[in-house]
């Protein structure tokens, strides 16, 4: 009986255990041991553990606090039950086999296929969307684009005329803007570059004005004329001409009483003294002078026969132009286009010297006075026959059979890029108005013609300003200053408003070169057909004289190019052209020792 009773009340303790653990009401920290007593029965936890296990967690601290000063010894937590939980949870989980592992895992990349595949379709319509928007807005985006690209380009157009071609548009003589600016400016002056006043405006005593020149014909071509429409400088400084840059306060004042204000002054490179004996020296000649200093690209000389008075060029207009014989009124320095005769074998020369830099010096040619090749035949002038000569005698003897040999030998396309280099055939760096140079040499040309070009004949033409840049860039040591005509604008009291850069192109030879070519044209002078320039002590003197046979069978053209240097290092270069002046050679010296005696005795 007492075995039951013992029985059923452990059973009660295990049953209240499970219940109490289960529930997790009582705190592992508060669950006392079960001891057995001496006489083997399970002792009741006592009434006080009890009532601890019913109080609540702050209370249930407060006791564990005492058990602990009260050194009650307590049952350690059991874990049992929560693995018994563990392994009921896991029990309740069937394992799945290899096979419905793989199935799964099928489905599931299956799955994964198909939202990859939806999202790829859905992709596919939203750019089949945008390209069929994108096609439906084209002719729209392409009408946008067009107005966009006429927008810019006015825009760039404005800018550039703005900054670039306002000035060229104002100065062109057929804009009659300046009538309008005439009205309110007085126009300016031109001065030379001693401050002599080559073109100024009159103003009477009833306000009315007169455009007046002071040394007449001298200047008609290089500073032009503005009375009859405009030319030269009158022409290409129109508008600084039309402008001033007077003290503020005075403009002001002028506007305020209706009076016009005095236009800036031009001040140009030309000399007026150098001009003027270049001028006489040319004589009746037609033809023209130009003079560059090398070191600046400054011209100090353009004269142009036959000429005009710009004094009366409103009266004589309709005159003048009809007189197509002489052609007054072209500028033959800067735009009469000449056979160079053979000033250019200085081209030629060049040309051998590239393709045969050592062998050159080996050259030799015995000369008859007529050089034939393949029944074409070539002349000397004179019908000299110059006998035995080396490259250098060829040259200072300007000896056609020599230099219709060498023109021969040369490499065509060689010789065509070295004119067009030389500018030949291109725009000359210059601002002034010119004539562009004409080369026509080519792979194609007859042996006749490669004979004739190479010595200056043929269909080859060049201006007096060309060939003087010639000499002035081989003077320079190879490198070619930009050729100006107008140094500075002034106000009309003299105060600097723009100052023009001297500007350097390039290098149109090496200075190995120019220093070889020098001693060819300095044999020119001292041996040649030159050699009236010889012997002067206030320089020396370089150059190449041309006898050009001119189409209308008339007496042949003269021509000299070259320059000169003093003591001190100044130099000048010149080009001269002299119409039917017989041989050409006789004349055309004369008068550039004239010319250079006068610019280093002005100096």
């Amino acid at each position: 009986m007492d075995n039951k009773r013992e029985l059923h009340n452990n059973e009660n303790i295990r049953k209240s255990n499970v219940r109490r653990y289960a529930g997790n009401s009582v705190n592992s920290n508060t669950r006392k041991k079960i001891k057995k007593g001496d006489s083997g029965k399970v002792k009741r936890p006592s009434d006080s553990a009890r009532t601890n296990s019913a109080k609540p967690n702050s209370a249930r601290i407060k006791n564990q606090a005492n058990s602990k000063s009260s050194n009650v010894r307590r049952r350690p937590l059991n874990n049992d039950f929560d693995i018994q939980n563990q392994n009921i949870k896991k029990a309740g989980e069937r394992k799945l086999s290899k096979k419905e592992k793989q199935a799964r895992m099928e489905a599931r990349a299956k799955a994964s296929r198909k939202n990859q595949s939806m999202e790829t379709i859905k992709r596919r319509e939203m750019k089949a969307r945008l390209r069929a928007e994108r096609a439906a807005n084209r002719p729209v985006i392409f009408i946008s684009y067009v107005f966009l690209l006429i927008f810019v380009a006015m825009i760039v157009y404005l800018i550039r005329f703005q900054i670039k071609d306002s000035e060229s548009v104002i100065n062109s003589p057929y804009n009659n803007r300046d009538k309008v600016l005439s009205t309110s400016i007085i126009r300016g002056s031109i001065v030379d570059r001693n401050g002599n006043v080559l073109a100024k405006t009159v103003v009477a005593d009833d306000e009315s004005e007169t455009r007046s020149y002071p040394y007449g014909n001298l200047f008609c071509h290089s500073v032009g004329y503005s009375t009859r429409g405009t030319s030269g400088i009158e022409g290409m400084m129109n508008y600084r001409l039309l402008t001033s840059n007077a003290p503020v306060d005075e403009i002001a004042l002028n506007e305020l009483n209706g009076k016009k204000n005095m236009g800036d002054t031009v001040v140009t490179t030309l000399d007026a003294n150098l001009t003027n004996a270049a001028y006489t020296a040319l004589g009746d000649y037609n033809g023209a002078v130009i003079m560059i200093e090398p070191s600046t690209g400054k011209i100090l000389c353009e004269v142009s026969k036959p000429d005009f008075d710009p004094n009366t060029v409103a009266d004589n207009y309709e005159a003048i132009i009809a007189d197509s014989t002489n052609s007054s009124l072209l500028n033959r320095a800067t735009n009469g286009l000449y056979t160079p005769g053979s000033t250019f074998k200085l081209f030629t020369l060049t040309e051998y010297l590239n393709e045969n830099p050592t062998l050159y010096m080996d050259y030799y040619f015995k000369c008859t006075s007529t050089f034939e090749y393949q029944g074409s035949k070539i002349g000397c002038s004179s019908g000299i026959a110059h006998g035995s000569e080396d490259l250098t005698s060829s040259f200072a003897n300007s000896c056609n059979g020599s230099f219709a040999n060498i023109g021969l030998s040369l490499d065509i396309t060689s010789f065509k890029a070295l004119c067009t280099q030389m500018y030949f055939n291109s725009e000359l760096p210059v601002d002034i108005d010119y004539k562009k140079s004409q080369f026509k040499l080519d792979e194609n040309s007859t042996n006749f013609d490669i004979m004739q070009t190479s010595i200056g004949q043929g269909e080859t033409l060049v201006t007096p300003l060309h060939l003087c840049m010639i000499a002035s860039s081989i003077a320079n040591d190879g490198k070619l200053m930009k050729p100006y005509i107008v140094s500075e604008i002034d106000n009309y009291l003299g105060t600097r408003v723009k100052y023009f850069e001297q500007k350097e192109v390039g290098n149109l030879f090496s200075k190995d070169q120019t220093d070889l070519l020098k001693t060819f044209l300095r044999a020119v002078v001292t041996s040649g057909t030159a050699k009236k320039l010889n012997g002067s002590d206030l320089y020396t003197a370089y150059g190449k004289t041309g006898t050009a046979q001119v189409k209308n069978g008339s007496e042949n053209n003269g021509l000299f190019m070259g320059f000169a240097e003093n003591e001190a290092g100044r130099k000048v270069a010149i080009c001269i052209v002299m119409e039917n002046a017989g041989d050409g050679i006789s004349p055309v010296v004369p008068v550039a020792r004239e010319i250079l005696d006068a610019y280093y005795n002005i100096q």
